[in-house]
């Protein structure tokens, strides 16, 4: 044979065809044509659509990729025998499986008929057909399987995945809402209730359910690795090519792609094919960052650090498959298959949902580049609408142990939903994701990191509270648990159930309920409500009204209209505006419950996010112990730029992306989420009384700001 093919796209190797000695048949074996990954796309595209091609179309194939036709048809012959084959496993194991099912149920019906004896003299019957009892007992069990086949697909539906896939728990009733009025108790639910019985455990009881865990084969790897490897060429060349490329926003200055260029320079087959409902976003950034390179590269490839990193922006990182760990020890060629949900912190903007992999490579002694793109994989590519394509970042080292770092993003989403009003302008334009907005949430939490270990205090107390740098370490790991939580529950990700009650605005609250198992929150069951609306007020004026205490008691409802000190500081980075702060309301008969607040502010947006605590808590944090265990329920705002630039200063727009929040956007989207322990009780079910408490407090605070910063009500 002249030319044999790669099984089924997995990038096999087939024979070269070219002139060799035929002497030394171990040299003729391992001389191979392995086809491209872009090759392979093709070919498992068409086969998806065409088995079986005829002369025409596999000429047409062979002048498309630039193979001979010989090999596009060894390679169709060589899938379709592979794809008999899986067939054939899978319908084995399923009637091995059934088989085995079978089996077990006979010997069931055999003991069971073993036990069976007449009511009247104890002994076995003798009225009785015993083929007949036979008959009875298969047919109850066939019921009984339909029976447990409608419950199980009916709880798959509020589960988001099939009842076989979860881990043994005790059984979940999933019962009907009553929206019934009744009374709620300080002690517990009393009255009429909306019986809804909710999952076990919180947010990270529940982080498997959005994916399925895959078996992948040596030929799913090997695949793979090429896409991995063009991919980090890709990005290189992203990364280091201007004009024509690269060109300047007209609207923001921003780096953004030139499509036509791109496409020339990085040709796609059926690139004319495009859903017209698929929009590109792309953009590029470079900034210096406190931490070297190494660290970096350690944060990113691993995903529990990289959601801790990126808590405004990745809601939830899984690794589902370690392709390759890297050589020596090292990150460098370790590539890792992630699942990963990227968020807006607001109730109404949907979560955007990646099967990526993940490439980490060493270009040079300090220098690493970190690409993702997207695996489109048959298994799960159908419940994502976004593409990545190949994205990510250069890392170099500079001294002092700070880095540079360019970041590239670069996507296609499909909008099957239309996007809502208020955010249409933030998303559209690429801000909300966009590399600046990577880059500035990276810079700021890596002066975050940066002051975490910073041996000496940093902190201006008014009464010496936070004795020593343990102290305050201890502190701003419970501000981190506390913003991290924060976000977790403002989020639309998969992970969360909930129910959307109406509005008191033209977005409406959200409210979600679960059960509350972890250390780090109280047990029993959790409210949480959010909402977003807009203020023609710019989004840095709107920070500074949220985070100076002496304008809390006009927007802090549970204040009551008090005072409030601040008691202790501690600096989270260069900004003003970055710190941890202890308040302490005067003039109240709570005098040992503090308000524990962290605020943080780049250029992509702002968080304020509090949480009460009482004082023995809070010893124990300032005293240097682990605060792993103090619960929290934090509440708070979120602040971003609604996407509309500012026309009255359009001069300094393009100069001024790095500038403050405000300086590109004149008008502001603020959510507000608030946490409430509904009962201690786990088994307790949800009053619509509580629901109509926290609508009520979110109601009031809107109106409350609105009135404090002279916006008008509606």
């Amino acid at each position: 044979m002249e030319f044999g093919s790669g099984g089924g796209g997995g990038g096999g190797g087939s024979g070269s065809g070219g002139d060799h000695d035929g002497s030394d048949p171990q040299k003729r074996k391992k001389r191979y044509h392995r086809h491209t990954a872009l090759q392979i796309q093709r070919l498992e595209a068409m086969f998806k659509d065409c088995p079986h091609p005829d002369e025409k179309q596999r000429l047409q194939l062979s002048r498309e990729l630039g193979l001979a036709p010989r090999q596009i048809k060894f390679w169709f012959q060589n899938r379709r025998t592979q794809m008999k084959a899986q067939h054939e496993r899978a319908d084995n194991c399923g009637l091995r499986a059934e088989n085995d099912k079978i089996r077990c149920e006979n010997i069931a019906i055999r003991e069971a008929l073993k036990n069976v004896i007449c009511p009247s003299c104890g002994g076995p019957p003798v009225t009785e057909d015993s083929y007949f009892d036979e008959q009875k007992l298969r047919m109850e069990n066939a019921q009984l399987k339909e029976e447990l086949d409608r419950v199980s697909s009916i709880a798959a539906k509020y589960i988001g995945r099939p009842i076989s896939q979860l881990p043994p728990v005790q059984p979940i009733h999933i019962s009907s809402l009553d929206l019934t009025m009744g009374t709620f108790g300080g002690q517990g639910i009393s009255g009429p209730s909306l019986d809804l019985d909710l999952l076990p455990g919180s947010s990270s009881t529940l982080s498997n359910l959005p994916y399925q865990q895959i078996v992948l084969s040596d030929m799913d790897k090997s695949l793979m690795t090429d896409i991995a490897a063009n991919a980090m060429e890709e990005l290189l060349r992203l990364l280091q090519t201007n004009e024509p490329l690269w060109m300047k926003s007209s609207t923001d200055g921003r780096d953004v792609l030139d499509l036509d260029s791109y496409e020339r320079m990085f040709p796609r087959a059926n690139s004319h094919l495009k859903n017209p409902n698929v929009r590109t976003e792309s953009s590029r950034d470079s900034g210096v960052v406190i931490m070297n390179g190494l660290a970096l590269v350690d944060m990113f490839m691993d995903c529990s650090k990289w959601v801790e990193l990126f808590p405004t922006i990745v809601s939830m990182a899984k690794t589902i498959e370690v392709i390759s760990s890297g050589m020596m020890g090292g990150h460098s060629g370790s590539l890792l298959l992630m699942y990963e949900e990227l968020q807006v912190l607001s109730p109404v903007v949907p979560t955007r949902e990646f099967y990526v992999l993940r490439y980490c490579q060493q270009i040079e002694q300090g220098s690493w580049a970190v690409v993702n793109v997207s695996y489109d994989s048959p298994q799960f590519s159908s419940q994502c609408q976004s593409h990545r394509f190949p994205s990510g970042c250069l890392i170099q080292d500079l001294p002092n142990g700070y880095s540079k770092v360019t970041w590239v993003e670069h996507l296609e989403i499909e909008d099957r939903t239309p996007i809502h009003r208020l955010y249409r302008d933030l998303i559209q334009s690429g801000m909300a994701f966009g590399a600046d907005c990577w880059l500035a949430t990276l810079q700021r939490m890596c002066e975050r990191f940066a002051c975490l270990m910073v041996s000496g205090t940093s902190t201006r107390d008014l009464g010496g509270v936070i004795p020593s740098p343990d102290g305050k370490r201890s502190m701003m790991k419970l501000a981190q648990r506390m913003v991290s939580s924060f976000c977790t529950s403002i989020s639309t990700s998969n992970r969360h159930r909930g129910t959307t009650i109406s509005g008191l605005n033209e977005v409406g609250v959200r409210v979600t309920l679960h059960k509350s198992m972890d250390p780090g929150q109280p047990n029993g069951v959790v409210l949480n409500a959010a909402t977003t609306f807009w203020l023609p007020v710019p989004p840095q004026n709107v920070f500074n009204f949220f985070k100076d205490e002496r304008t809390r008691p006009q927007w802090d409802v549970l204040t009551n209209g008090n005072a409030v000190q601040e008691v202790a500081h501690i600096a989270n980075g260069s900004n003003p505006g970055n710190c941890i702060s202890v308040l302490r309301a005067i003039n109240t008969s709570q005098n040992n419950m503090l308000i524990l607040q962290e605020s943080c502010i780049d250029s992509s947006g702002s968080l304020v996010v509090y949480c009460p605590v009482d004082l023995p808590a809070i010893n124990i944090a300032m005293s240097g112990e682990d605060p792993s265990y103090i619960p929290l329920l934090p509440s708070g705002f979120t602040i971003s730029p609604d996407g509309h630039l500012d026309q009255g200063d359009g001069a300094s727009t393009s100069s001024n992306v790095h500038g403050n929040m405000g300086s590109r956007s004149s008008g502001s989207l603020i959510s507000v989420a608030f946490q409430i322990l509904v009962s201690s009780l786990p088994s307790a079910k949800l009053n619509m009384e509580s629901v109509t408490t926290v609508n009520n407090l979110i109601g009031t605070t809107v109106q409350q700001i609105k009135a404090a910063l002279n916006c008008p009500s509606s």
